[in-house]
């Protein structure tokens, strides 16, 4: 016992001086070590940094990412002519520059609504299995489980510099998801809003909040994996119900 006790405490002691950046390098291939040594709930700092990185990649990736939002914009313009007909082409281009100049701020925004959203989903589901993490635990878990989404936008991004841009039709034509082989025009919006949550990246990001919980919240695999699919559900319904109400 006691030959064995000290290894344990350096490595005990190694995991809390591990530095941020440590942490996200080690969610990608080992998440289990990042959830274990961050127990205490440290949600905070993850956060940040993922939404900066978030934001200052939004702004890196416009130029290559514009075929793509004058598509979607031209799509969602035609559709608020058709429920609006007093708008005009001058008011519908100061709306565009509006929003491709604050983009970037958006999407920070709106990846952090989505961090603490899904961290509190998780936390309330997690109840229904006795999971033992508090509310900053579970927060911490959605944080860092969000890490694959740089790497995604790296992929869309290098996608998108080799794709002609005729190609680029819509946001999910750079997806890797089901609705990368729907078309945006033809299909209906629920069906496409119900294929985009089978992607890769979501999945990605829906494995480590199992992890997360199975480490945090000490329940079994399976029952933090039923947990995690109920949070992906609950995650899709935003998109499916404006769908629906479009």
């Amino acid at each position: 016992m006691g030959i064995n006790s000290e290894p344990v405490n350096d490595a005990k002691l190694s995991q809390e001086q591990a530095s941020l950046w440590e942490d996200f390098v080690d969610i990608l291939y080992n998440p289990s070590a990042v959830f274990a040594r961050r127990t205490k709930g440290e949600w905070g700092k993850p956060l940040l940094f993922i939404a900066i990185a978030g934001v200052v990649l939004a702004f890196l990736t416009k130029n290559a990412m514009q075929p793509i939002m004058d598509a979607e914009f031209a799509r969602r313009s035609a559709e608020m002519m058709r429920r609006n007909p007093n708008l005009t082409a001058e008011q519908l281009a100061s709306g565009k520059n509006f929003f491709e100049t604050m983009g970037p701020i958006f999407f920070g925004v709106i990846l952090t609504v989505s961090i603490l959203g899904t961290g509190l989903v998780l936390w309330l589901v997690g109840k229904l299995f006795d999971a033992k993490e508090a509310v900053a635990a579970a927060l911490m878990i959605a944080a860092y489980s969000e890490v694959p989404r740089i790497v995604q936008i790296v992929v869309q991004t290098a996608q998108a510099l080799f794709m002609s841009p005729e190609s680029l039709n819509s946001a999910n034509s750079i997806a890797l998801n089901l609705a990368r082989f729907m078309d945006p025009d033809r299909a209906s919006p629920f069906a496409i809003a119900l294929a985009s949550r089978v992607d890769v990246f979501t999945i990605w990001v829906t494995v480590l909040l199992a992890i997360g919980l199975h480490v945090v919240g000490k329940v079994t695999k399976q029952q933090a994996g039923i947990a995690a699919a109920i949070t992906w559900l609950i995650g899709g319904l935003p998109a499916v119900l404006g769908a629906l109400l479009g």
